[in-house]
């Protein structure tokens, strides 16, 4: 099953890609299946609304499958924050080491004890026929004091999950696909793409 990738975000559908072929689906980037390059607003307040505009303005474009992924951290001591604006937290010029160091300073007086937090993904697929399927993941977790590891994106060198020693960013990308938050809304969107007979 080929499908169409709403995101932009090279490491995303690097991660994505690195799962779903598992399941015997191949994803394609927007940009080399030809999709015009227009903007999807994300102008949601939830990962799902984010999620849905995505994969229907892409899949209107496009006329394939198309699959969306909104995600991004929840922190406690922030009341949630930085949520759906995870990509964007530290401004407009924003890029991870902004966003990461906005965080930090931010929790500077948090103990670690009450630096609760979890990933969250909602991953959307949307079919030319009209239907959608949502499926949602999270990874629980704590961030840490400071920076660690070079491995993936985002707020992974600062995300310590449940039952590791080390971070994200110091995970192996292989061990990191089995229990992401990512990798847990995709193994939800298998099991329902398996309900309706899509794939075997």
């Amino acid at each position: 099953m080929i499908i169409v990738a709403a995101s932009q975000n090279k490491h995303k559908i690097m991660e994505m890609e690195a799962i779903t072929k598992q399941f015997g689906m191949e994803i394609v980037g927007r940009d080399d299946f030809g999709v015009p390059k227009v903007e999807i607003v994300e102008d949601g307040v939830t990962f799902e609304e984010n999620s849905l505009k995505k994969a229907e303005g892409v899949m209107k474009l496009c006329g394939k499958i198309t699959i969306a992924d909104d995600s991004g951290i929840v922190v406690d001591a922030l009341d949630g924050a930085p949520g759906v604006y995870s990509a964007r937290f530290s401004g407009e010029e924003c890029d991870d080491n902004k966003n990461n160091q906005k965080l930090l300073e931010m929790l500077e007086d948090v103990p670690m004890e009450k630096r609760t937090a979890r990933y969250v993904a909602v991953i959307t697929m949307a079919f030319p026929d009209g239907r959608v399927l949502v499926a949602r993941g999270e990874c629980e977790g704590h961030i840490l004091l400071e920076e660690s590891g070079q491995n993936g994106f985002g707020y992974d060198p600062l995300f310590r999950p449940v039952g590791y020693p080390v971070s994200f960013g110091e995970i192996p990308p292989e061990e990191k696909n089995k229990i992401s938050h990512r990798a847990k809304a995709l193994i939800e969107l298998q099991k329902q793409l398996e309900k309706l007979g899509k794939i075997e």
